[in-house]
Order: C-alpha cells, then sequence, then structure tokens
C-alpha cells in the first residue's frame, strides 16, 4: 500500500522560501511520474508541478519561475522548492503520483503572510 508523507510546510512572510519533501513508501518510486499538488481553503485541490519519466517538468502558471520540483530516487523523495512566495500560495501542499490515483497523504500546511 503507497503511504505519501509530506513535510517542510510553514508559516513565513510574502518573498520567502520554502522547501517541502514527501517520502513515498510501498511502490517503486523511482518508475512513477509524480506531482505536487495544493488545495488552496474553500478551492479545489490543483496540480502545480509535474515530473515526467522523460525528466522534463510541468509547472502551472502561477508557479512558473517561483517553483522547483526535483526527486531523490535513493531516498524515495520528491522535492518542491519554493522561492518568492505570495499569499496566493497559502494552501495544504501534497503529493502524488501524475495522475492522483494514490491516496492522499496528510499534506503539509504552508500559509505565506502579506
Amino acid at each position: 500500500q503507497v503511504q505519501l508523507v509530506e513535510s517542510g510546510g510553514g508559516l513565513v512572510q510574502a518573498g520567502g522560501s520554502l522547501r517541502l519533501s514527501c517520502v513515498a513508501s510501498g511502490i517503486i518510486f523511482s518508475i512513477w511520474e509524480m506531482g505536487w499538488y495544493r488545495q488552496a481553503p474553500g478551492q479545489e485541490r490543483e496540480q502545480v508541478a509535474t515530473l515526467r519519466s522523460d525528466g522534463s517538468i510541468i509547472y502551472a502558471d502561477p508557479v512558473k519561475g517561483r517553483f522547483t520540483v526535483s526527486r531523490d530516487n535513493a531516498k524515495n523523495t520528491l522535492y518542491l522548492q519554493m522561492n518568492t512566495l505570495k499569499p496566493e500560495d497559502t494552501a495544504v501542499y501534497y503529493c502524488n503520483n501524475r495522475w492522483s490515483s494514490w491516496s492522499w497523504g496528510q499534506g503539509t500546511q504552508v500559509t505565506v503572510s502579506s
């Protein structure tokens, strides 16, 4: 059974940075295309970054140029480096495969103050 554990969130001022981590277990992590998602209060969950098997990365327009996704297959870990954070980035952040077909983890709260 797949287990996803996100961490690294917190409270940060606008313009600041955070690095999120997601540790996956119960799978052969390296073969999966992965994604970061977020859900703001009262909003639908949205995909913010997708790391494809060919190494290409797709970013949602609101985070382009500010967020960077990476992975360490030896550690079964997906990362999201978030720079120049804005209040509108406030959300619970989750990881999942590219198709979000696994059960969701608990997520990690990111709060950006203005």
